[in-house]
């Protein structure tokens, strides 16, 4: 490196030299001495690249505004031959060499002119000669001329012969760093090593490849080429600095296989392989689809993990804008300190990380996923993976996101999944999928918006809606990151936005690839030192490859590759068209060329056909065109896609089923599938899944149980939606019916000689059918030998136990139980332990069978058994409930009661929800307790989603009956009614009766008889049950419903009423809570039915329930009760009121009153009285609001009896405004006392107003102003001054009359010459003067509003207290040093003229304190006391200077200066001295 760095050096330095001696010999002749010459450079003028050509540039000398020789260059060729480029297949330079200067440009010109120099190399990208050369570019070049000696000429002629012999060397030197001996085919530096995984788990290959032109590399499963695009959910491939990866998902056993990395470039191929083996799970041979997988073992631990996934989640319901949560509870046994598995959620097989939307959470025991803000893009299969270091266990379901509720009917709702593509420098693709639902009408459209990162302002790309789910967004400002959303839009209007996709950066794609991968060139052992040529006068060549990538009815989209000659400032494009049939070709964008080889043709006419072509373009000029597209024709490409194959629907579970279907034929870049249903009998289709399916199988969750379905599926692609598929046949939603689960805990309870009394506990799982009976096998056991399996029974068994006979004693038997139902017959259960066939000598009683539960709920459950197979020596007189939590071990059992039950059965109370429980019971004789039963459990308190309550009815024929409801009825389902849980069969009781989904048990003489717990079972629906306890208590009560049923009375809302009306009219009224169209009303007063006449109107609406009856006035005759008698059928009812007495009279007074304020209002009126209000501004107003006047109505105000004429001066203060009234007091004083007055007059009559303004008037007046100060009033702030602290509160306006009090520390504060309070305009002020630390503390000003007061409070602590005190000192110590501030107060005039050989004598009086230094100057220049300038100072105050003599050179500018410790004044005058006789010279002369 060292030696390439001293050639270039020295030939720079040789080239210089004999360069400036041809141009000194030039200058020598016009110049003896030297000079010096500067001259500046700019990037566009010089940049420092030369091409290989033939041609010959030319200098020139021009001379600049400031005379100075600058030397030029003629411009390059536009056509000059670039040299070889190391390039890839899409001609983009992918290296280059470092171009290094530090001479002047002299030596680089110097450079370029030798004509020894004939090869040249280029650089390769114009980012590196700007970075490199902008520095340099910009530095002034001052270039030393100067005169030469002959000898230093005959010096220069020797080193120009050592210039050939050096110019040889570098030509030599550059032959051998020829681009063509950089190259080399690929090597692998680190190769991909094989690997052995665990199914389901992911594996990731690695290798590092080395080579120039940089290879490419590709992968290859078994010699199969690997698309990870075309499969993302399975394969991720990545390439960044020469490491490449290949990750493989959610491994299976399929992905055995060999893995090729193949990299390839110009100079040959190189490959590598590594073979992944993929393990699988040894299953043992009884292992059920519900037991744990088996784990290894851990070396590292010395343990095996196994992994227990409990309280899992269920298929989850979501809507947009909501939050959703997942979670299950996770048990790693054994449990080691400080270890913890890994978890991770996926969603449809792809993992996912936590971002603003996905949050995560791992407790140590639960695993939750929170989904913030859904959108439709979460929906899908989420799965939790537990890795543990014996392997992995796993637990998946559907989440589903719904649609928000639109703004307006008949919307579109929101797309769904925007995403970015092939993003440039001012161009991006935005992509989108279509929504589920599109409203009341077909999707016209869609608007695709933009927003700047960094900003919240949306803006439209698009002014007409797209048809088309893809579009090209263009005037994208480079450098700049964007986010994009999508609006669809139909006749109704347009659907909210979509969730904005990722940022994206509007750049060149080379230069993102340049930032993600770094410098690409190899290193070969050299570093290449080269010189850039200049760029000006380069025009681009053409571009190549121009093709439509995309065409739609509203766009066409080019695509090209940029131009191999482009120099180094950056290219743009102008795009041309040309119609078919013509050869006139149209620029498109003339006004603004384009960065990106991109470009988006709009407002093309759809089905004609065009070409298309592309020039370059820079500054300077316009290149060639590219060669034409052809005729493009306009108009869709891609194609709707075909209808989807017919669709089959099965049942699945209570609220899913299962949908098939054929997939699409023929179709092109397909999104995938949406599903609807619709019940039979209605035409509204409903979406399953708002997201895309591409499988051909789909599951349908959250459907109503019991309903009849229909089922349809469309295909939708970026074109649009296919036409729907042919309706499936109708299904019922309802679980499919399977086998039964196994059997568990079979246990034997007695043995005898050649018997065994066995029992078990039904399965947890009935298949969605009852368990129709049981299957006993045996076999016999004789050391490690089994023998084969028989059944014992070849009926079914109905009960849960067996007494197995005809054995043979002190044989070892083995015993296995099988379940049926309608489906079939389940599996075997797990077979005991060898059991001998031996006579038991057992007192005690055997465990109790048949344990079951019913009724489960939040926090209760009922638990019913049967009693014991063996009663031991003596019946079974009591039974023992036991429970424990689920989790808990053999210690956690806990009786459930300290009494013996006597029944079977128990209700279980104060569980807690969402927890599980285990329960078991043991029988008690006389002998004692026996063992416990086989364990139920775990039972999870938690209320079943539709489980209903019996309810209690009474009807309206009074009958009582009991009512269960169940939504889950299946076939064969069937209401069981008991009584204290023994199936109720005597009929003389109760009544049953069953329609559909609902029974009904009805009491058929209520009595003491049926007290009791009443419950309802409803078979073939795994437990939905309820009981009712009916007590005495109840009883009583429903006994009275029902005979209010039997005997019914009219129910009033409210009791007659009276009312006022207008005219002092009179309104009777009350209101029936409901009526028939044939109620009657019989209206009463005084036992006497009242019929219709003048003086009484009646009404009675029965839509609403109201009877009326109305009176014009009340007389005396009126006094007495009035009613109101109902009959409705069988029902009747009666409302009275007694209006008699003081209430009559009372009464009569107001509507008489009321009838003369009517008459008042037919003429002018108040409709407000005369009244005042005190504004913000504390104006006092009086106001009132009139009513009914007229034109012609007189409105006179009159004060204290005198009529206010409108030349007063207070006619000024009345205003009106429509029919408000108002005299503005203004600042009210005591002169506005007195009594005002509004009198309105015409011919319909008169009325009058008063407001009496004074004593109590005035001062409710002046009680509301003080209020309105004192709230106006702000908080209180702080000054400080030289004298003290000031503690301060502005308010709007201050009156004499206002009472302010200060207090400090809640003491009123005593007016002192030291503290005292007042007020300045429209502030009040506490002053404290001199303050000390006493005066710290809470200062209230307590403001008078008329009532209590109000405070203002400032705590005069702190900082506030150190701040203030400090500022008052610091004035303090201002004015002090203001004052004794030394300065000249008078004496000295400004300007003296005294003749030549007068005396001059000048007394300045001066002060300060302590007393000033005194001194004198005379033009800046201290003067010192001797015979000529006599300088006294005197008592302190006067100063005096005396000049004896004065001549003319005493003329000057004087000044008086005065010094002390508090600051320094300088007393200045002028003196000047004249002679008479000159000055007569002078005027002689002027004559």
């Amino acid at each position: 490196m060292s030696g390439s760095v001293q050639v270039t050096q020295q030939l720079q330095q040789l080239q210089q030299q004999h360069q400036q001696q041809h141009q000194l010999q030039h200058q020598h002749q016009q110049h003896e001495s030297s000079c010096y010459l500067s001259s500046k450079s700019s990037v566009k003028q010089h940049s420092f690249s030369t091409y290989k050509t033939s041609s010959r540039r030319q200098k020139t000398t021009v001379k600049t505004e400031k005379r100075q020789a600058v030397v030029k260059l003629s411009p390059l060729p536009a056509r000059a031959k670039r040299t070889y480029l190391a390039m890839d297949t899409d001609k983009e330079v992918i290296g280059y060499v470092i171009p290094v200067f530090r001479a002047n440009h002299e030596d680089v010109r110097g450079l370029m002119e030798a004509r020894e120099e004939e090869v040249t190399e280029e650089g390769i990208h114009y980012v590196a000669m700007r970075n490199l050369f902008v520095r340099e570019a910009r530095e002034a070049v001052d270039v030393k001329v100067e005169t030469k000696t002959r000898s230093t000429h005959i010096r220069e002629s020797a080193e120009r012969m050592e210039l050939s012999k050096t110019m040889e060397e570098w030509a030599e030197f550059r032959k051998k760093m020829n681009p063509d001996s950089l190259t080399h085919r690929p090597e692998f530096i680190v190769k991909p090593r094989g690997q052995t995984v665990w199914e389901g788990g992911a594996v990731r290959l690695h290798c590092t490849v080395a080579g120039w032109p940089k290879p490419r590399i590709a992968w290859y499963k078994n010699n199969v080429l690997i698309d990870a695009k075309a499969h993302p959910e399975k394969y991720a491939i990545e390439s960044s600095f020469n490491m490449h990866s290949l990750e493989i998902k959610n491994c299976d056993f399929m992905d055995t296989a060999q893995y090729h990395a193949s990299a390839l470039n110009v100079k040959g191929e190189a490959s590598s392989v590594a073979t992944i083996v993929v393990k699988r799970f040894q299953e043992g041979e009884e292992a059920g689809p519900l037991d744990p997988k088996p784990h290894g073992f851990c070396a590292e631990h010395g343990v095996t993990f196994e992994t227990t996934i409990i309280d899992k989640f269920e298929v989850a319901f979501g809507r947009e804008g909501e939050t959703l949560s997942l979670g299950c509870t996770v048990i790693i046994y054994p449990t080691v300190k400080k270890y913890q598995p890994e978890v991770v959620w996926s969603r449809n097989s792809v993992p996912l990380k936590p971002s603003k939307w996905v949050h995560t959470h791992w407790s140590g025991q639960r695993a939750t996923l929170t989904l913030v803000h859904l959108n439709k893009e979460d929906e899908g299969m989420y799965t939790l993976r537990v890795n543990t270091k014996s392997g992995f266990d796993t637990y998946s379901a559907y989440v589903y996101v719904r649609d928000a509720d639109v703004e307006v009917e008949g919307v579109p709702v929101a797309p769904l999944d925007v995403r970015c593509h092939d993003a440039n420098k001012d161009y991006v693709v935005v992509t989108w999928k279509q929504p589920a639902v599109e409203g009341s009408s077909s999707i016209l459209g869609y608007f695709i918006d933009r927003c700047e990162v960094g900003t919240h302002h949306w803006a439209q790309c698009n002014d007409a809606p797209v048809k088309y789910a893809r579009f090209p967004v263009t005037g994208l400002v480079e450098g700049r990151s964007y986010v994009f959303r999508v609006r669809a839009t139909n006749k109704e209007g347009v659907s909210r936005p979509s969730r904005v996709s990722d940022a994206v950066v509007a750049m060149d794609p080379s230069d993102r690839a340049r930032l993600r991968a770094g410098p690409s060139a190899p290193w070969t052992g050299m570093i290449k030192f080269t010189e850039e040529d200049p760029t000006v006068g380069v025009v681009p060549g053409e571009p190549s490859d121009v093709v439509v990538t995309e065409a739609t009815k509203s766009y066409v989209v080019l695509a090209w590759k940029p131009p191999v000659q482009r120099g180094h400032e950056g290219v743009m494009y102008y795009i041309e068209k040309c119609i078919s049939g013509t050869e006139t070709w149209q620029r498109v964008n003339s006004g603004m060329p384009v960065k990106s080889p991109r470009f988006a043709l709009f407002d093309l006419a759809e089905g004609k056909s065009y070409s298309f072509r592309v020039r370059c373009c820079n500054s300077s000029g316009v290149g060639e065109a590219s060669v034409s597209t052809g005729e493009i024709t306009v108009g869709d490409k891609l194609d709707l896609p075909s209808s989807p194959g017919n669709p089959v629907a099965t049942r699945n579970t209570d609220t899913s089923v299962v949908v098939f279907w054929g997939a699409c034929k023929d179709v092109k870049y397909l999104v995938g599938y949406y599903v609807e249903y619709s019940e039979v009998g209605t035409d509204v289709w409903i979406p399953c899944n708002n997201k895309p399916v591409k499988q051909t199988r789909f599951v349908c969750h959250g459907l109503t149980t019991g309903s009849n379905c229909m089922f349809r599926v469309k295909a939708v692609n970026a074109a649009g939606y296919s036409q729907s598929s042919s309706s499936s046949e109708a299904v019922v939603v309802k679980a499919a019916i399977s086998v039964p689960g196994r059997a568990t805990g079979v246990t034997v309870l007695e043995a005898v000689k050649d018997t065994m009394m066995l029992t078990w506990t039904e399965p947890a799982s009935k298949g969605g059918a009852d368990v129709r009976g049981y299957f006993v096998d045996y076999r016999t056991v004789k050391g490690h030998v089994v023998g084969k399996w028989h059944e014992m029974n070849l009926k079914a068994l109905t009960t849960t136990s067996y007494k197995a006979e005809n054995l043979k004693e002190n044989v070892f038997y083995q015993f296995q139980v099988r379940a049926m139902n309608m489906a079939g017959v389940s599996e075997a259960s797990l077979p005991t332990s060898a059991l001998e066939c031996k006579e038991w000598t057992i007192t005690v009683a055997g465990p109790p069978v048949g344990l079951h539960v019913l009724e489960v709920r939040d926090t209760s459950a009922v638990v019913l058994w049967e009693r014991p197979a063996f009663d031991g020596r003596t019946p079974v007189n009591g039974y023992y409930l036991d429970i424990k939590e689920a989790s808990a071990g053999e210690k956690g059992w806990k009786a459930a009661h300290e009494k013996a039950n006597k029944t079977k059965y128990m209700k279980v109370t104060g569980l807690k929800p969402g927890a599980s429980y285990d329960f078991r019971v043991r029988a008690q004789n006389l002998a004692g307790v026996g063992k416990p039963s086989a364990v139920l459990g775990p039972i999870l308190a938690q209320t079943r989603p539709g489980t209903n309550e019996i309810h209690v009815d009474v009807d309206d024929d009074g009958v009582i009956s009991m009512i269960f409801e169940c939504a889950e009825m299946k076939e064969g389902s069937e209401f069981v009614w008991s009584k204290n849980y023994q199936t109720v069969t005597d009929t003389s009781r109760l009544t049953l009766v069953t329609e559909r989904g609902r029974s009904r048990a009805i009491f058929n003489s209520p009595s003491l008889e049926d007290l009791g717990t009443f419950s309802c079972v409803v078979t073939n629906t795994d437990g939905f049950s309820s009981s009712y306890t009916l007590t005495e208590e109840d009883l009583k009560r429903l006994l009275d419903i029902s005979h209010d049923h039997k005997f019914p009375v009219i129910p009033f809302k409210n009791e007659m009423a009276i009312e006022l009306l207008e005219k002092g009219r009179v309104r009777f009224w009350t209101q029936v809570e409901k009526c028939t169209s044939a109620c009657q009303v019989d209206y009463v007063f005084n036992d006497v039915i009242i019929t219709e006449e003048e003086k009484y109107t009646v009404n009675f609406d029965k839509s609403t329930g109201i009877i009326e009856m109305f009176m014009d006035s009340l007389e005396v005759s009126d006094e007495g009760t009035f009613t109101f008698d109902l009959v409705d059928g069988k029902a009747k009812g009666a409302t009275s009121l007694v209006l008699i007495g003081d209430e009559f009279r009372e009464l009569q007074k107001k509507s008489e009153f009321e009838r003369a304020e009517w008459v008042r209002k037919q003429g002018p009126h108040f409709v407000e009285y005369l009244d005042f209000t005190v504004t913000p501004e504390c104006n006092v107003l009086l106001k009132c609001k009139i009513g009914n006047v007229r034109a012609e109505t007189e409105i006179t105000w009159s004060k204290d009896n005198i009529e206010i004429a409108e030349d007063d001066e207070d006619a000024q203060k009345i205003e009106r405004k429509d029919g408000d009234l108002t005299f503005n007091i203004g600042k009210i004083s005591k002169a506005d006392a007195g009594t005002y007055q509004v009198l309105l007059r015409d011919d319909r009559g008169k009325d009058k107003s008063t407001f009496n303004l004074t004593d109590a008037g005035y001062q409710a007046v002046m009680n509301e102003l003080f209020r309105v100060i004192a709230n106006s009033s702000c908080d209180i702030k702080v000054i400080s001054t030289e004298h003290g602290i000031i503690l301060y509160s502005m308010i709007t306006y201050y009156n004499e009359e206002l009472r302010v009090g200060w207090l400090h520390k809640d003491a009123k504060i005593a007016a002192s010459e030291r503290v005292k309070s007042g007020v300045t305009g429209e502030q009040l002020w506490l002053k404290i003067n001199e303050p000390t630390e006493k005066d710290k503390g809470k200062y209230t000003m307590d403001i008078f509003d008329g009532k209590d007061g109000v405070k203002r409070v400032f705590d005069l602590t702190g900082k506030a207290w150190e701040e203030a005190f400090e500022e008052f000192q610091r004035l303090k110590a201002a004015a002090i040093a203001e004052r004794n501030r030394a300065r000249v107060v008078g004496g000295l005039p400004d300007v003296v003229a005294i003749q030549e050989g007068k005396s001059l004598n000048l007394t300045g009086n001066v002060w300060g304190e302590p007393a000033p230094e005194v001194s004198w100057t005379k033009n800046d220049r201290e003067l010192v006391c001797d015979e000529r300038y006599q300088l006294k100072f005197e008592h302190g105050k006067f100063a005096s200077i005396t000049i004896a003599a004065v001549t003319t050179a005493d003329s000057g500018k004087y000044a008086l200066l005065v010094k002390n410790k508090y600051g320094t004044e300088a007393g200045e005058f002028t003196v000047s001295v004249y002679n008479p006789d000159d000055e007569e010279n002078k005027e002689g002369k002027k004559g």
